[in-house]
């Protein structure tokens, strides 16, 4: 499985292009398709779920076509129901694309055959199946009843009169029938049965069925009537919003990470819904700012979001950012009336709370809703996605509480947002990392020791980590080339960094701070480093040190393995000769046995090593600034490290 690795974030501000709102795409693409005349649709989203319903019109007989590599298309309408009268469409797993199209071409007369992925087999659309043969609609459910896949046969419409249809599982179901019922040119009333959610969206197609000429008579939200006689009319050019689901992701970066974060596309005049989760995170404490096609959102003044208790009926795509910001809330947050989670692309309640409690929340799931409390500090952990895409873009936000997340299937955004961790990167600012890597007894540990405390940075000594490895194997008597056996040591290596000292483990004899400096320890370290079970079994270890303010991480792969993306990296070495002689001096000085001729020879021969191994090797990286230190004190070089870090990495030659 492919999946993405967040670093820790210290905060999050700067601006964010929107793309198209899916929900706006789709239904201007159906609405342009039934109309009389040419559309021209400006700043279409390009997504997997728009795709499906242009691949689906195409096969319908609708000519469209895109201008270049723009985002502009022109739709050529077909005037009525769809000219072409068979049909097998895949829709993916598209619930825009799929509910309309299923109300569209049952009242078309010919005969279609609906699937998709195998999730969208398991989403409900028996209601809307329930009404159209209210309508005399011939449609069999052909593996469950109730579910996709759908056969539409033709049969004799009889529009009028009253259709019912449920509003509490999905909104779809009745913009499907308030897009389809122009179609029979007939006056029908068309009844709620229940409590409608996500009205936000049913604005949205009314709206929408405004503009290509339909106006809908409506009464409260439990009874609409479409006019006998409407058709639909090309408005000529239609400009799609930016998606306001997608902004959420980006404001709530804004009001966890500091901000400001601006989105742009969406704003005060917006006709989506969704755009109201910016009042809820006003509610939260976030200071919020609107223009007419943009919106900003910053933290709080005190710094941390408030805990809250919301219906969130009426947002209910947004919604699910709001149970990832709760891990930033100062008590235990409820997120109530969100039912409708159980039938979207996952069944979003059960996925949210099993990876909010991967991070170390308390959830308690209900059958519509969430408690969430944060935990004193989150914990890294490989998200799992559902082939979820809002799943994916939620808990990028994790990555703003300084810890690793692992985002696994990450292409599942292409749905509606194939750009998003590009944009995510553009507002979201890593813990920084300075990478220095270099041969054994280069000064890279006292260099990047003196660095981390100048800027008072957090330290990792990579090398300590092996060298503890080699000391755990020789005393549990666990040969160097045992690869199993000393990967097993090394993923449970009760090691601890406290006050410049290096603790293994609890007994007496815990302090190994001297250990493991011996010639010993350093040749085993060289052994085990080698074996790539153990370099596994290390590397999340190692990644855990990266938190703010920053991480000085001195090796010999930091930067071509553990820290690919660091901003500073640092080669840092020294002539053979000169590297025995300051291990000399330093074995000496710690009243311990070396001998000079053994330590020339065991460097050069780690060296070797460590350049050959197939795992990791040692070598200077393109963008690595080199320093070279067989002529430079410790001053000089912690001197050359600073001035790299104040000029941003560039080396000044």
């Amino acid at each position: 499985m492919e999946f993405l690795d967040l670093p820790p974030m210290l905060g999050a501000a700067g601006s964010v292009r929107l793309p198209g709102s899916k929900s706006i795409s789709n239904r201007v693409l159906l609405l342009a398709a039934l109309a009389e005349g040419e559309t021209d649709i400006r700043d279409l989203l390009l997504s997997d779920d728009v795709e499906r319903m242009l691949e689906a019109l195409r096969a319908l007989g609708v000519d469209w076509r895109r201008e270049g590599d723009s985002l502009n298309y022109r739709v050529c309408g077909v005037g009525g129901p769809f000219p072409v009268k068979t049909g097998d469409l895949f829709l993916g797993n598209a619930g825009t694309a799929f509910r309309p199209l299923t109300a569209a071409l049952a009242l078309s007369g010919g005969e279609y055959r609906l699937s998709g992925v195998p999730r969208m087999h398991e989403r409900p659309i028996g209601d809307l199946v329930d009404a159209l043969r209210q309508l005399g609609a011939d449609i069999t459910c052909t593996a469950n009843e109730g579910y996709p896949p759908l056969h539409l046969k033709p049969a004799t419409i009889r529009p009028g009169g009253v259709v019912r249809v449920r509003g509490d599982v999905s909104s779809q179901f009745l913009t499907a029938l308030l897009m389809a019922l122009p179609l029979t040119g007939v006056e029908t009333t068309i009844e709620v049965v229940g409590e409608l959610i996500s009205k936000p969206y049913i604005r949205i197609t009314l709206e929408l069925m405004a503009r290509f000429g339909v106006q809908v008579g409506q009464q409260g939200w439990e009874r609409f009537v479409v006019p006998g006689g409407a058709r639909y009319r090309s408005p000529g050019t239609v400009f799609v919003e930016g998606d306001a689901s997608s902004a959420s992701y980006f404001l709530a970066a804004g009001a966890i990470g500091g901000g400001p974060v601006r989105v742009e596309g969406v704003g005060r005049t917006s006709i989506q819904g969704d755009v109201r989760f910016a009042e809820a995170l006003e509610q939260l404490g976030a200071r919020i700012t609107l223009g007419d096609n943009w919106i900003e959102a910053a933290a709080p003044a005190g710094g941390v979001l408030k805990a809250f208790d919301l219906d969130l009926n009426h947002i209910p795509d947004a919604a699910m950012t709001l149970a990832v910001a709760a891990l930033f809330a100062d008590g235990p947050c409820r997120l109530r009336n969100i039912a409708s989670w159980r039938v979207k692309e996952t069944d979003r309640i059960a996925a949210m709370a099993t990876e909010l409690r991967k991070l170390g929340a308390e959830v308690e799931e209900g059958a519509d809703y969430l408690v969430v409390q944060r935990p004193p500090r989150l914990q890294p952990a490989a998200i799992d996605t559902y082939d979820d895409h809002r799943m994916a873009m939620c808990f990028s936000l994790a990555s703003l509480g300084g810890c690793r997340v692992r985002i696994n299937d990450p292409k599942c955004v292409n749905k509606t947002f194939p750009g998003y961790f590009e944009a995510f990167a553009q507002v979201a600012r890593p813990v920084p990392v300075l990478a220095i890597d270099g041969p054994s007894a280069s000064g890279k540990g006292t260099v990047a020791a003196r660095v981390a405390e100048t800027l008072g940075w957090h330290y990792l000594d990579s090398g300590s980590l092996y060298r503890l490895v080699a000391l755990a194997a020789m005393r549990a008597g666990v040969a160097f080339d045992d690869e199993a056996g000393v990967a097993a040591l090394a993923a449970g290596l009760p090691a601890r960094f406290e006050g410049g000292r290096v603790l293994l483990g609890e007994g007496a004899d815990r302090d190994v701070t001297d250990e493991i400096r011996s010639e010993a320890c350093s040749v085993g370290a060289s052994k085990v480093a080698v074996l790539p079970a153990v370099r596994a079994a290390l590397l999340d270890r190692q990644r855990d040190y990266r938190a703010a303010p920053g991480l000085v991480a001195e090796g010999r792969d930091m930067g071509s393995v553990i820290f690919p993306d660091a901003g500073l990296k640092v080669f840092l070495t020294a002539s053979a000769e000169a590297r025995a002689e300051r291990r000399h001096k330093q074995l000496i000085e710690k009243g311990l046995a070396a001998n000079m001729e053994n330590l020339l020879k065991d460097l050069q021969e780690r060296d070797a090593r460590d350049a050959a191994r197939p795992v990791a090797p040692l070598v200077k990286l393109p963008d690595a600034a080199l320093l070279d230190t067989t002529q430079r004190d410790v001053d000089e070089a912690v001197a050359f490290v600073l001035d790299l870090v104040g000029r941003g990495g560039k080396s000044s030659g």
